[in-house]
């Protein structure tokens, strides 16, 4: 059994509405839509568990090695 505190933030009111009619929209009480959008961002932050996902997650452009040296070779002409 996990256990669970209370975190208490001070936003402001027109942000606390907001959160309020998201929350309603997904039919969610306002304190779970907070908890998952908090789990979505962290999430986003974590670096991947491996190297090869952390290669991944550059997103950088990839082929064979002798055409990307004959492209990176072209482009320097």
């Amino acid at each position: 059994m996990s256990m669970s505190s209370r975190l208490q933030i001070i936003v402001p009111e027109e942000l606390e509405r907001t959160i309020r009619r998201a929350a309603q929209r997904g039919r969610l009480s306002t304190s779970a839509w907070v908890r998952r959008a908090i789990e979505r961002q962290l999430a986003e932050e974590r670096p991947p568990a491996d190297s090869l996902e952390r290669l991944a997650s550059l997103e950088a452009p990839t082929a064979d090695m002798d055409r990307m040296l004959a492209e990176i070779d072209a482009g320097r002409r």
